[in-house]
């Protein structure tokens, strides 16, 4: 009997031990689910982790862009004025030429024979000239001595007076030989480099042949289109002063510096779109015709903005904002207008400057939960090293138990 009583006292005292050791656990489990409810936010949600930049004041100028083409100031299409073969050329093929320049010759002989004929008809109608006003100044004296009548005289003072015309019509035709002899000589009529040449010496041409090109390239043009909502700040740019505009011909080419010097006087309707030319100085002959390039022009510049990347920037039903970090580390929503963007930034107007913005991690984010920056301890976290100190201690501790 005393051994069955004994072992039914052991046991009662086992379960009580469980069930003491239970209800502590219990405790322990409820304990950690409070401190749970702790600085973590709402729910017991941890803080969400984010990233955040600093806003830019920085002037940034307001660009349009477009694809352009290099057209040439002027370019001339030389065609001889009269029929005769080509005596000599005296340029050759992609030659740089200055205006006056010699560039063909003509076969001229027929032309200068006419000239010649021309100039000695002249000179026998200004000594015929010559003897008739002689002869009426004789007549005159003789009429004043009473030895010739006055019909005399006025028949050649009329005599004179014909002559005289007659020596003027002659004057301008030997004028005009000597202008379509000048024909026969063909100069650059402006400077520029020369183009193809398909006229060779002997051959015979007239005023239909096309002899040859020659294009200006310095300065040179550059013609573009830009939408027609860009035409209010185009046209109020031009009237502040000089727009410049940049042209590039490749990634790697250094970009060349113009001026706007047209804006085309209608809307193209089907397109919806502005001609627009800039001209640039080209003295190394950077810019080629036909050739495509990139532009870039500056309408307005907008003076000390405040510069965020692109993507902070959220756009939603409820407006465009971004989130930034509030007093106690929470988010907070700030609307924001979008002024201009340009590559991965962009200036807006609603932020002073002076807050921290979140740029990464803000899809998870609400108004008012928590957020910790990349790199900050989370709220609650032993220090680094706390963690290996504790367990040395704890293993100290039972050394010291088993001795």
């Amino acid at each position: 009997m005393k051994k069955k009583n004994a072992g039914f006292i052991a046991g009662v005292v086992a379960i009580a031990i469980a069930g003491g050791w239970y209800l502590n656990k219990g405790d322990g489990a409820h304990a950690e689910g409070q401190a749970g409810q702790g600085p973590g936010g709402r729910g017991g949600m941890p803080p969400v982790t984010v990233n955040v930049v600093a806003p830019q004041r920085q002037d940034v100028g307001v660009e349009l862009s477009a694809n352009g083409t290099v057209t040439p100031v002027r370019t001339v299409d030389l065609h001889p004025q009269t029929t005769a073969t080509i005596r000599q050329v005296h340029i050759r093929e992609g030659q740089f030429v200055k205006q006056g320049q010699v560039m063909f010759s003509l076969d001229d002989r027929a032309d200068r024979a006419n000239v010649a004929r021309a100039e000695a008809q002249v000179a026998q109608n200004r000594a015929t000239l010559a003897d008739l006003e002689r002869q009426y100044k004789r007549s005159q004296e003789l009429a004043s001595q009473g030895f010739l009548s006055q019909s005399a005289v006025d028949s050649l003072r009329s005599q004179v007076e014909a002559a005289r015309a007659l020596v003027q019509s002659n004057a301008a035709a030997a004028r005009a030989s000597q202008v379509s002899a000048s024909y026969t000589t063909i100069r650059a009529p402006m400077s520029g480099r020369v183009g193809a040449i398909d006229i060779h010496p002997g051959a015979l041409v007239q005023p239909t042949t096309s002899l040859t090109t020659i294009t200006q390239l310095d300065p040179i043009d550059v013609s573009f289109t830009l939408p027609e909502s860009a035409l209010g700040a185009l046209l109020t740019a031009q009237r502040a002063g000089k727009v410049a505009v940049q042209a590039s011909t490749g990634h790697e080419a250094r970009p060349l510096t113009g001026e706007l010097k047209f804006v085309d006087n209608a809307v193209d309707p089907a397109a919806g779109t502005i001609r627009v030319k800039a001209q640039f100085a080209n003295p190394e002959s950077t810019l080629w015709p036909g050739q495509y390039v990139s532009t870039r022009i500056t309408v307005q510049t907008i003076r000390d903005a405040v510069v965020i990347p692109q993507n902070a920037i959220i756009t939603s039903t409820q407006g465009t904002f971004v989130y930034v970090v509030g007093e106690g580390n929470e988010a907070r929503q700030v609307k924001v207008a979008r002024l201009h963007g340009f590559g991965e930034y962009a200036a807006v107007t609603g932020l002073s400057g002076n807050e921290q913005v979140i740029t990464e991690g803000k899809q998870n984010l609400r108004p008012g939960g928590k957020v910790r920056t990349a790199g900050a301890p989370a709220a609650g976290a032993p220090a680094a090293g706390a963690a290996p100190q504790a367990a040395a201690t704890e293993t100290a501790a039972k050394k010291g138990e088993k001795a």
